[in-house]
């Protein structure tokens, strides 16, 4: 068996009696002793730092508007509407719309810091477990199923503050809700400012888990001790 298998299984096998307050710990990489404490500590710091980073990349003017990986999009029935406008020479109302969509996500991400590091410092020793030996979307389908319904919640009312000023969106809305009901606009779709909110909380989960991959690829980069421990078992 590979070493880096092995390390990876005893860890798991740590981490999986966990849940009966065992306290386990073992040799792993580099000769470090690995507790359940220093295990759960370093994916909550993980996942603070990962929390911390997408919201000062995404927080700020041009965190959606200028990053093409979370820039959002008009919905795809104005979409195809605001192509047509531009050959009307209507460019300038689709694009204002478009500014005002993301720019409702860069104010409404910094709201949500607290909510993330609440999520995260009532994380479970089980919950550290499945991120840490999960896979790929473990990070982002923990703070999504923690906080997209509070998030939702207080990002709504103002991306809607910010986008119905925007006379289009109001046209769309109007629109779109009769649509809805007809089955030619998907229910996601029918209402801008809950469109917006879906998208901005997308971006916010991807830029989170990107940032835990670049922690599973590189621990030692980042310069924190717990994280180089935990992380650098891994590998």
């Amino acid at each position: 068996m590979p070493a880096a298998t092995g390390r990876r299984l005893l860890l798991q096998g740590m981490l999986a009696a966990v849940g009966t307050g065992a306290v386990l710990t073992g040799r792993l990489a580099h000769g470090l002793s690995l507790s359940a404490d220093d295990a759960s500590a370093g994916v909550r710091s993980a996942l603070e730092r990962g929390a911390s980073v997408a919201v000062d990349l995404l927080g700020r003017p041009d965190g959606f508007l200028g990053n093409p990986k979370v820039r959002i999009p008009l919905p795809g029935p104005l979409e195809e509407i605001g192509r047509l406008m531009r050959t009307l020479g209507q460019g300038r109302r689709v694009d204002e719309l478009l500014t005002a969509m993301n720019r409702a996500a860069e104010m409404a991400v910094p709201m949500g810091r607290d909510i993330l590091v609440g999520a995260v410092r009532s994380m479970t020793i089980s919950d550290a477990r499945g991120i840490l030996t999960g896979g790929e979307t473990s990070v982002t389908d923990f703070f999504a199923e923690r906080t997209r319904a509070p998030l939702t919640e207080r990002f709504l009312p103002l991306v809607t503050q910010a986008t119905e000023r925007v006379d289009l969106a109001r046209k769309y809305n109007a629109v779109a809700g009769r649509a809805s009901r007809l089955g030619l606009v998907r229910p996601e779709q029918a209402d801008l400012q809950q469109y917006v909110t879906g998208r901005t909380l997308d971006g916010l989960y991807l830029v989170i888990g990107e940032e835990e991959r670049k922690i599973r690829r590189d621990p030692v980069g980042t310069g924190s001790q717990i994280l180089q421990k935990v992380f650098g078992a891994l590998r």
